[in-house]
């Protein structure tokens, strides 16, 4: 009989953990404390949207061989064991006393001895959900074991998909491209921009999208000023550009692409800045091989950018993406991240258009061996127009 397993086969996760075991023994860590919601899924498949109540931690500890252990609160304990996870340790929660830190506790003290390191992600991108005095109860009881920083660890072996995770991505990038050609459905001259988000959400679930973990965007005459703001109420006006991106979620795997839509005629500024942004994605996606830096990336922008007469706009220039919408490593200045086969990430080139005005233009890529490839559907060669 097959084990119990979700979203891939129990083979998956047993070469997951194989995988962050080897880190583990080659950073001298005894086992790993995990507790967000991306980590805790990448190694069990644990897949459920009860991570946005705070109200109760979570936890699973891979020691450095044999099986993970869960240790999580009762209500979550049918759903885990349809997982391929055998070892699981539940309490009644949240407890206002003890959420589960004595039994995580025990279970710490019965893999690991007394002189061993326990790693936990405490890097760029990482984050402890647990009250901080219940992590520092912790530390303390854990005591003379050492806590240590397993960023490293783990980041180096999520990085890198497998070819299952690339299947899910790439459903997930295909969902949203059918979701982006429907834009000219329902976006025009004088619909709200509120209204057009909401329908832009309605047209990822029904094309599959299993919910919408993200939609950004933006309008304004000849671009726009930023890509992060709720969308308002004022309705398209002829002249703007209409900038959607979604971080849509199938089977627990994002997609982190854009597209831009000229609301009927637009500045030759804006089609020139459009273009330039496309070819420039272009030469980097043909030009990505496993070696390269992040920061390298960064720099193919910023040339390609300035050779065709365009200013880059600031920030980081693209990232890493899988099972978070936005992972490491980050196409920087500063980021010294090895790329390498087998990395899904987004090239997400922007430029200044005008004072106040920019355009952002992004794809979802998967590198491998011999150069990289797109995941997500390549955007037109021409800012698409939509009518009045």
């Amino acid at each position: 009989m097959a084990e119990p397993s979700l979203v891939f086969p129990a083979t998956e996760y047993r070469a997951r953990v194989a995988r962050l075991q080897a880190e583990m023994t080659k950073a001298g860590q005894d086992a790993l404390l995990l507790t967000s919601p991306a980590d805790v899924f990448y190694v069990t498949g644990f897949l459920t949207r009860f991570w946005e109540s705070p109200a109760r931690p979570w936890f699973v500890v891979v020691p450095v061989s044999g099986a993970p252990v869960a240790v999580i609160p009762a209500i979550g304990a049918e759903l885990m064991g349809r997982c391929w996870i055998n070892n699981l340790r539940t309490w009644d929660a949240p407890d206002p006393v003890d959420d589960g830190v004595s039994l995580l506790v025990d279970t710490v003290c019965a893999l690991v001895p007394p002189r061993g390191r326990v790693g936990v992600p405490m890097g760029l991108e990482t984050s402890v959900r647990m009250p901080m005095a219940d992590y520092a109860r912790l530390v303390e009881r854990l005591r003379p074991r050492a806590m240590v920083d397993a960023t490293d660890v783990v980041q180096r072996v999520r990085e890198v998909k497998s070819a299952a995770e690339v299947e899910k991505i790439k459903a997930v990038c295909a969902v949203a491209g059918r979701a982006f050609a429907d834009v000219p459905k329902f976006a025009r001259a004088g619909v709200p921009l509120a209204e057009v988000f909401r329908a832009f959400q309605r047209a990822l679930l029904a094309e599959g999208a299993d919910w919408v973990s993200y939609v950004a965007g933006a309008s304004g005459p000849g671009g726009y000023s930023d890509v992060i703001s709720p969308a308002g109420s004022v309705p398209l006006a002829s002249g703007d550009v209409l900038m959607l991106d979604t971080g849509a979620v199938r089977d627990g795997y994002f997609c982190d692409f854009d597209r831009n839509f000229a609301v009927g005629v637009v500045s030759d500024a804006v089609h020139r800045i459009h273009d330039a942004l496309w070819e420039v994605t272009e030469d980097v996606l043909h030009a990505l091989k496993p070696g390269l830096l992040a920061r390298d990336v960064h720099q193919m922008f910023l040339r390609g950018l300035g050779a065709r007469g365009v200013e880059a706009g600031g920030g980081r220039l693209g990232h890493g993406l899988g099972i978070a919408l936005t992972e490491w490593p980050s196409f920087t200045p500063r980021d010294t991240t090895v790329l390498r086969a087998g990395m899904v990430l987004t090239l997400e080139p922007g430029a200044v258009v005008g004072a106040g005005r920019m355009l952002v233009h992004e794809e979802n890529i998967l590198l491998h061996d011999t150069g990289a490839t797109l995941l997500s559907p390549r955007a037109p060669r021409k800012m698409p127009v939509l009518g009045p």
